[in-house]
Order: structure tokens, then sequence, then C-alpha cells
């Protein structure tokens, strides 16, 4: 693996809604934007669930996104290891990054989609697609232009 590639961690407590949806979204990026060789995305949980929430599913499928075959995993200090990003989705990821860690960890202090109503998983869902948007241009140092 190239040191050219920039590793990025999407992490909550279960792994089945908030992070699912970002990984979704950095993957769909990753490949609109052409960065497959250059971006590689994780998720993974501290406790995960046993499937990702259904409302979540349900809310991903309008944009086209389908989360039905998911499943939660869990994600280990070694995954986090060489990630230059751990964005956490409203939850620490003390005691999930490794102490050599050097990478950034940003909390994206977001409310847990499960058991909402669908009006405010779509609204979960909007911030989730626009933060990511914002990293991948971080990361690649483009200006979003066309909104």
């Amino acid at each position: 693996m190239s040191k050219e590639t920039t590793r990025i961690a999407f992490v909550c407590v279960q792994n089945a809604g908030r992070s699912q949806m970002a990984s979704a979204f950095g993957e769909r990026e990753r490949n609109v934007r052409e960065l497959a060789e250059s971006i590689e995305i994780t998720t993974g949980g501290t406790q995960p669930a046993d499937s990702v929430h259904e409302e979540v599913v349900e809310v991903m499928q309008e944009k086209d996104i389908d989360l039905r075959t998911r499943t939660p995993r869990e994600i280990t200090h070694t995954d986090l290891q060489d990630c230059e990003y751990v964005i956490t989705m409203g939850c620490s990821a003390e005691g999930v990054c490794p102490a050599t860690w050097s990478g950034e960890n940003r909390d994206w202090g977001l409310a847990d989609p499960h058991g909402k109503d669908l009006g405010t998983v779509r609204e979960i869902r909007d911030e989730i697609e626009i933060r990511v948007d914002s990293l991948f241009n971080e990361i690649t140092g483009e200006q979003q232009t066309d909104n």
C-alpha cells in the first residue's frame, strides 16, 4: 500500500446507523471522485449491533444507497492504527484509538438515529452527507463550487 493512501475510519457505538451512513457516503464520494487508489475507508463500532437499523436502511434507499446487506462490525485498535482520520459520530473514540496512533480524531456530535422518526433520521443523514463531502474536499484540497 502506497504512503499516498489516506485512511479514514467512521466509528460509533453500534455501527448500525451514523457510521454506516458516513461510510456509505464516503464510498460514494471516493468512487465519484475516482479516488479508489488513494482513499481507504473502514467502519465499525465499539459495541456492534446485530444489523443496520431499519430506519437508516430506509432513508439511505432514498439516496439510492442500499445498506440491507451490511453487517455492523467491531472496530479494533489494529483497524485504526494507520488511519489519518478517525471520525466518531457523537461518541468518544477513547479506549479504541491506540496510544501510538498519530491520526486526527474528530467527533461530529450527531444524534443517534435509532428509534427516531424518519424525518429526524433524514436530517441526520443529510448532515452526514454534507460532512462527508466537506471531509473529502479537505482531503483532496478541492473547493465545492457547484452547490
